[in-house]
């Protein structure tokens, strides 16, 4: 499955209800009926969340299920790890994502938020955090490693 095209400025409001823009959700067909799953970011520097449908999030759970026993106690500290956080959002009926306190606590995400959609997920950043993180990325540091793909 793709992932929508773009970089998309949106807002949440006092509710925690984001606004998404049509383009995204018809990009997204039929997939955003499904629904979403949510998750902190893994990385520790990352203050985001992270955006998957609900069709990736089941093969990447499927591959994990193949991948540990569920009698290997680090196999299970790993997908702890994975799934800590994790939360199951719809689309309402005015095409707005609910995202939970919680996670909009631990995602820093207050108003201005921005939907930036990758190869292999979405991530959902407070504006201002997201400004931030890009203005460090070394661009140079990135072009040496496209070369390698």
């Amino acid at each position: 499955m793709g992932y929508p095209i773009g970089h998309f400025n949106c807002k949440l409001d006092a509710k925690g209800r984001l606004m998404l823009p049509s383009e995204f959700k018809e990009q997204m067909g039929e997939l955003a009926d499904e629904g979403f799953v949510l998750r902190p970011s893994l990385f520790e520097n990352s203050t985001c969340l992270d955006l998957f449908t609900r069709k990736d999030w089941d093969l990447q759970q499927e591959k994990l299920r193949e991948t540990f026993s569920i009698y290997d106690e680090e196999g299970i500290k790993a997908l702890r790890f994975l799934n800590e956080g994790v939360r199951f959002v719809k689309l309402d009926a005015s095409g707005r994502l609910q995202i939970p306190k919680e996670l909009m606590e631990r995602g820093g995400l207050v108003k201005e938020v921005v939907v930036e959609a990758l190869a292999n997920k979405m991530e959902i950043w407070d504006k201002a955090r997201y400004e931030q993180s890009v203005s460090t990325i070394d661009k140079k540091k990135i072009l040496d490693i496209l070369k390698t793909i």
